[in-house]
């Protein structure tokens, strides 16, 4: 069994109900050990509406292109089309990290490459694991995200 971490976002239609669905489909491939309270941000190189975000970590027994094809199915059963990049999104779900995998793959890469940049991933997976450590850039999720904020300062 594997410990994954993942971040959910919706912006279209009805955000906590769409993060909801994706909660209750992600229980069927996996437990849910830990979700983060949802917390609303402006959208980032997208269109629409304001978003709300969580982060969930979820013991699998899935392997990371497995996870990953299963989190697109709940997206597309909820309706999410991806027909451009960076669109509005009724439900988006992204592998944020896996074990401490490092992954490069067409498709899927692990550590998600822009989490270290994202207040909206970093803050709520600090809800959760803020000792989590970023397996590529060696350094906490808590202190990932005290760069974020004292950058953001500047």
């Amino acid at each position: 069994m594997a410990r994954a971490y993942l971040g959910l976002g919706s912006n279209v239609g009805d955000r906590e109900r769409h993060l909801r669905f994706a909660m209750g489909g992600l229980s069927r491939v996996g437990t849910v050990l830990a979700r983060a309270p949802l917390i609303e941000t402006e959208p980032v190189d997208c269109p629409g509406g304001m978003f709300l975000n969580t982060c969930v970590c979820l013991e699998s027994a899935l392997d990371p292109s497995e996870l990953l094809l299963a989190a697109m199915r709940l997206e597309q059963r909820r309706g999410r089309n991806r027909t451009t990049r960076n669109e509005p999104r009724v439900l988006d779900i992204d592998i944020l990290l896996y074990s401490d995998l490092v992954l490069c793959e067409k498709g899927l890469q692990i550590p998600h490459p822009r989490m270290h940049e994202r207040g909206f991933v970093l803050e709520p997976l600090a809800e959760i694991a803020p000792n989590l450590v970023h397996p590529s850039l060696n350094v906490t999720v808590r202190r990932l995200l005290a760069g974020l904020k004292g950058a953001a300062g500047k």
